[in-house]
């Protein structure tokens, strides 16, 4: 695993935690399983380019499929 791939799980699985918490709060269904699936995509996704790209979609539809 290379730098920028751990920095991308990292910073994903951050997003992935407090999109969880929030949705966790708040009784969201669709965020919370948002949130897990940032946390844990890093682990099977070996492609820097791949990670970045799933990463910025999922957290792209954070702010877009709000109920």
């Amino acid at each position: 695993m290379t730098f920028t791939n751990l920095f991308g799980a990292l910073v994903f699985g951050s997003i992935g935690l407090v999109a969880f918490m929030i949705g966790k709060k708040r009784a969201r269904f669709k965020m919370m399983i948002t949130g897990i699936i940032l946390m844990g995509y890093p682990y099977f996704i070996w492609n820097t380019i791949a990670l970045y790209a799933l990463g910025v979609v999922l957290t792209a539809s954070l702010f877009v499929f709000k109920e």
